[in-house]
């Protein structure tokens, strides 16, 4: 079984949303059950990948006692860099294993969803570190970990939020008018992954080998553009109606991406929560440091780095690959030179409200 693919996932979705929908009905909180099933789902998916299983069972003992007894060092000492650091550095050290493993030994911390599982603990990590979370609770931190919905490949939720969701109890009609949204999100997630996506993806086969190079590069690029929209935004709209439906409001990770004006709109459109997690825990820390340090002499200048740094690191956590690397890179480049153009270019200040522009 594999998240939202097959025959077999979509026919035991909805048998372990019923209960869910009935305490919904019925004003109940459904934080507990969304916990069971989300450890349910995890053995149903990973029972025939028993190599997968053991390296998901060993990250998560070593991600819960990296995040609790972190709480108990804050607690404790206060705000300290070095444990702080030291933390960081090895909730990142199985995703690195995972990422590099290939070189010189397959499986290391090989299962399916270590990135989207990091996020979740380096977030614990970073807001322990900063105050905004006081206290951690093993039954929140456990189904916040385990949420089967957006396990695999998101979106990107934050505790704080989920936790607010996790212990709330909703009036029947508020319950409804989520389910209800729930139920057309499935439906529109479904559309967009198993009929335009795959059309998509057909259509790429129907390339003709004997046409000129500029077909297959213009092409394949915008077929395979499309495939990849559709299919990673079905998949999130899929996840975040099966979260509604068990009372829990996952944010949105994609909100029309190709009709922005610019990359930097793209990337407030494309993946947000990815997006926005990195802008908010990389982004802006980073520009903060270098302001702290004078790295740079000015915002504008501090500002470019960041971003190159940003979308660096973004690259990398997708695959730790020269191509992968380029991508980021790439980005990191066209949102500096975007920046440059829209703070120090008059042509732009002058005609950036006109239609046509």
């Amino acid at each position: 079984m594999s998240y939202y693919e097959g025959m077999l996932f979509f026919l035991a979705l909805p048998v372990l949303l019923i209960p869910a929908v009935v305490l919904g009905i019925l004003e109940k909180r459904q934080g507990l059950y969304t916990l069971a099933v989300s450890v349910l789902m995890t053995l149903m998916v990973f029972g025939g990948k028993k190599e997968e299983l053991f390296w998901l069972a060993f990250y998560l003992v070593w991600s819960f006692g990296l995040v609790f007894i972190y709480e108990r060092i804050r607690k404790n000492t206060g705000r300290q860099a070095a444990p702080y650091h030291i933390f960081v550095l090895l909730a990142l050290v199985p995703l690195v294993l995972s990422k590099t493993s290939g070189f010189y030994r397959p499986g290391i911390f090989g299962f399916t969803g270590i990135s989207y599982l990091t996020f979740r603990v380096l977030q614990l990590l970073i807001e322990l570190y900063d105050g905004v979370i006081k206290e951690l609770s093993f039954t929140e931190t456990a189904a916040f970990m385990l949420f089967f919905p957006s396990f695999s490949s998101g979106p990107i939720d934050r505790s704080r939020r989920f936790a607010e969701d996790f212990r709330k109890s909703r009036k029947k009609e508020e319950y409804l008018d989520l389910c209800a949204r729930g139920l057309w999100l499935l439906l529109l997630g479904a559309v967009y992954k198993f009929v335009i996506a795959a059309a998509a993806f057909k259509g790429m086969g129907f390339l003709d080998s004997e046409q000129s190079c500029w077909y297959h590069w213009i092409g394949y690029a915008y077929a395979y553009g499309l495939y990849l929209f559709f299919d990673f935004a079905g998949y999130s709209r899929m996840a975040v109606g099966t979260a509604c439906i068990m009372g829990i409001e996952l944010p949105d990770n994609f909100n029309a991406p190709f009709v922005s004006k610019d990359i930097k709109e793209f990337w407030d459109r494309w993946h947000i929560t990815l997006s926005h997690w990195l802008r908010d825990f990389l982004f802006t820390r980073y520009v903060m440091l270098c302001a702290k340090k004078k790295w740079f002499p000015d915002r504008l200048s501090r500002a470019c780095a960041g971003y190159m740094v940003n979308m660096t690191v973004m690259g990398l956590w997708h695959g730790i690959s020269v191509s992968y690397l380029l991508y980021g890179i790439y980005h990191g480049v066209l949102l500096a030179l975007t920046e440059v153009w829209q703070k120090r270019s008059s042509f732009h200040k002058k005609n950036k409200g006109k239609r046509w522009y």
